[in-house]
């Protein structure tokens, strides 16, 4: 059975930072492509940044680019999102999701694309 657990969710001052991370169980973590996406009340679900499996390719959305990194650690099989210079716009769930083997901007930007979901984690900007 696929888990995805999603952590470090919270509640921050714009200017501040988070790291969210997300552990992955039940799959072979180095074959799939990891996203971060998140979804504000109201409105659609948003992606956010990708990473591929072995190479590490990432993409970025150009909303986000120079302010979000994501990385990975497939001996942890976990995925992290690091999250600067937080705005109140950034209020949202955050999920992560796992691909099987996907690649390209287009592709991994989209959330019908991914096999797996994680159930979320709130971070709250604060003015």
């Amino acid at each position: 059975q696929v888990q995805l657990v999603e952590s470090g969710g919270g509640s921050v001052q714009a200017g501040g930072s988070l790291r969210l991370s997300c552990a992955a169980s039940g799959l072979t973590f180095s074959s799939y492509s990891m996203g971060w996406f998140r979804q504000a009340p109201g409105k659609e679900r948003e992606f956010v940044v990708a990473i591929t499996g072995i190479n590490g390719r990432t993409y970025y959305a150009d909303s986000l680019k120079g302010r979000v990194t994501i990385s990975r650690d497939n001996a942890r099989n976990t995925v992290y999102l690091q999250m600067n210079s937080l705005k109140p716009e950034d209020t949202a769930v955050y999920y992560c999701a796992a691909r099987y083997y996907g690649d390209t901007y287009s592709f991994l930007s989209a959330p019908d694309n991914y096999n797996y979901w994680g159930q979320g984690t709130q971070v709250t900007v604060s003015s």
